[in-house]
C-alpha cells in the first residue's frame, strides 16, 4: 500500500501573506510498510509521491516518530558532496550530479547514498535530495543511517517540475526552510487544543451576538 502523503495549502491569507498559496508536502506514515526492509543488505524502496514542489515557498513536512528521529531540529547541509561535514547534520542537498569515482554508473538514490555514507561519520537517520540522472529530475530520499552504505532507502517525493538543466539549477536554491521535522502532540496537547479552539469559537459566537 501506498504511504499516505498529502499536501496542505496554507489558509490564513490575512497573517500569511505571501506565503499563503504555500504547499506542506506531509509524510507522516511508517515509511517501508509492506517492503522487505529490515533484510540484509541494503533495500531501496520506491513508491514515491510525484508533486510538483517550489522551492521559494513550499515545505517537506516530516513526521520525526514514523522516521525513528529523536528530535526536530533540521540541521541543514546543501552544496558539493566534497564539502559536507561529517557529522551533525540530518538533511542534505546534494550539488554532485554523478560518480566521480564511475561516471558511466548512473547516479540514482544508491549512488547519492554512498557518497553521503563515505563523508558521514556519525550514525543516525536523515533525508536528502539528489538529482537522477536517469530519471532527470531531483528526489527525496530518507535513509535509516546516513553513515552506513547498507542503510534501506525510502524515496519519498518526486519532484517532477524541476527536470533537467533548469531542475539541476534550482538543486542550490533549496535551504532549511523547505524542511520541516514535527512530532505527533501528545492525547493530553490533542485535548488542550480542541478545548482551546472550542473555546475560541464560542466565544466569537457571543461577540456576534
Amino acid at each position: 500500500m501506498k504511504p499516505f502523503v498529502y499536501a496542505l495549502a496554507a489558509a490564513a491569507s490575512l497573517t500569511l501573506g505571501s506565503s499563503a498559496h504555500a504547499a506542506a508536502f506531509r509524510f507522516e506514515t511508517d515509511p517501508f510498510a509492506g517492503s522487505n526492509a529490515g533484510d540484509p543488505g541494503r533495500q531501496i524502496v520506491g513508491g514515491e509521491s510525484f508533486i510538483t514542489f517550489d522551492v521559494t515557498r513550499d515545505v517537506f513536512s516530516l513526521e520525526s516518530t514514523v522516521f525513528g528521529l529523536t528530535g526536530t531540529e533540521v540541521n541543514f547541509f546543501n552544496g558539493p558532496i566534497a564539502t559536507l561535514p561529517t557529522d551533525g547534520i540530518n538533511v542534505v542537498v546534494l550539488q554532485t550530479f554523478d560518480n566521480d569515482n564511475d561516471p558511466t554508473t548512473p547516479f540514482a538514490a544508491g549512488t547519492a547514498a554512498n557518497l553521503i555514507a563515505n563523508q558521514v561519520s556519525t550514525p543516525g537517520a536523515g533525508f536528502f535530495i539528489y538529482f537522477n540522472s536517469g530519471l532527470d529530475l531531483p528526489r527525496l530520499v530518507f535513509s535509516t543511517d546516513l553513515s552506513d552504505s547498507t542503510a534501506d532507502l525510502k524515496i519519498l517525493f518526486r519532484m517532477t517540475n524541476l527536470a533537467g538543466q533548469a531542475g539541476r539549477d534550482t538543486i542550490p536554491r533549496f535551504t532549511a526552510d523547505n524542511f520541516e521535522v514535527t512530532a505527533v502532540p501528545e492525547p493530553a496537547t490533542l485535548a488542550l487544543l480542541a478545548l482551546g479552539m472550542a473555546g475560541a469559537v464560542r466565544g466569537a459566537r457571543q461577540r456576534r451576538r
